[in-house]
């Protein structure tokens, strides 16, 4: 890896080229992914978790919510995935975190390469991991009884929504790492965030089942927006108006903490 930055072309003010900090990015998410090897473990945390909302949800609900484990699989499956997402983006803040206590970012710094590709990378890397957990948690949803109708096409387009969502949020995790002590800090300040938001939303019950002061909030909640989109795009129902607040929600995000992440992982120098 540093033999690959040190020889990065740079322009006439000193700073590395476009091209140059592409490589490195994909250098850098590179570096992520190979540490799955050595820590198996890391990947375990992206399967084992997914798994077990699945069954939990489907057999410990499904009876209650929709009469059959396999009716409320097919509603609440989408929402699961969703939820699993916001989750595993915190993963991103807990091992910036580390690799920030560790000291691995003060050398990451001592080196000739654009000052954003250890945090594109990382983001990339984690986002190939999402996308692994989503694939996986839609196979074990098909192997117990759940229907993606909406084809091929609509999976696509589903799992590209959940990744530029996720990319957005994932600034937001930066920030947190950035900020935070430690992994403990990262983690209480997540499960506080993401609870509260993903219960209050379409993920898992439908909206008209809730108390009508609740449902004005639910109503504009993001992770309704992206539930009940990307359970469109898998399932059939409603597209274009929930994918759209997505997407607007997804830049509303991205605008406002990457350049905040981006302003603290500076104040680090």
């Amino acid at each position: 890896m540093t033999a690959a930055t040190i020889t990065a072309p740079l322009t006439k003010s000193g700073r590395v080229r476009p091209s140059a900090a592409v490589r490195q990015t994909g250098t850098m998410a590179w570096r992520s992914l190979v540490s799955v090897k050595h820590n198996p473990l890391e990947l375990v945390d992206y399967s084992i978790t997914p798994i077990m909302f699945v069954f939990l949800f489907t057999y410990v609900f499904g009876g209650q919510m929709a009469g059959s484990p396999e009716e409320y699989l097919q509603y609440a499956l989408p929402g699961i995935i969703v939820q699993n997402t916001l989750f595993m983006s915190m993963y991103t803040a807990m091992s910036l975190n580390s690799d920030l206590t560790k000291g691995v970012f003060d050398r990451l710094r001592s080196l000739p390469i654009a000052r954003s590709a250890p945090l594109f990378g990382r983001i990339t890397a984690d986002l190939a991991k999402q996308l692994w957990a989503m694939v996986l948690m839609i196979g074990l949803g098909m192997a117990l009884g759940f229907g993606v109708t909406a084809g091929v096409t609509g999976f696509l387009g589903a799992a590209l929504l959940l990744m530029v969502f996720a990319a957005a949020v994932s600034w937001s995790a930066v920030l947190i790492g950035m900020l935070a002590g430690d992994p403990e800090k990262v983690q209480v300040f997540a499960f506080t965030l993401i609870f509260p938001i993903t219960f209050t939303s379409s993920a898992f019950v439908r909206v008209e089942t809730m108390p009508g002061w609740l449902q004005a909030w639910v109503d504009i909640n993001p992770v309704t927006h992206l539930s009940d989109a990307f359970r469109g795009l898998l399932v059939g129902g409603e597209v274009g108006q929930p994918v759209l607040w997505s997407l607007v929600w997804a830049a509303a995000i991205a605008a406002v903490f990457l350049p905040l992440a981006m302003r603290a992982y500076r104040s680090q120098a």
